[in-house]
């Protein structure tokens, strides 16, 4: 019974911490975009941390993923194009 009510206690606890944390993190981010620093390193890191605990992060996380994956091998092809019209 002890042993339960621990166990609960640790993972709600554990569940608490990572959306506080993870929702700073997030939040600095966003604000980053308007204000000076690295919003593009920042955002990443909070939906990480959050993806810990939630599918709907790892969903995003992913979908963030791929986005810049896109968009440098898109810039890699122009500037492989660039470099061939010289």
């Amino acid at each position: 019974m002890i042993k339960r009510a621990v166990d609960f206690t640790y993972k709600t606890g554990k569940r608490i911490v990572i959306t506080v944390v993870g929702s700073s993190v997030l939040i600095l981010g966003l604000l980053m975009i308007v204000a000076p620093g690295p919003a593009f390193i920042v955002i990443p890191l909070g939906l990480a941390i959050l993806a810990v605990e939630f599918v709907w992060a790892r969903r995003w996380l992913r979908s963030l993923r791929e986005m810049i994956s896109r968009r440098s091998a898109e810039g890699r092809a122009s500037r492989a194009e660039r470099h061939r019209n010289r």
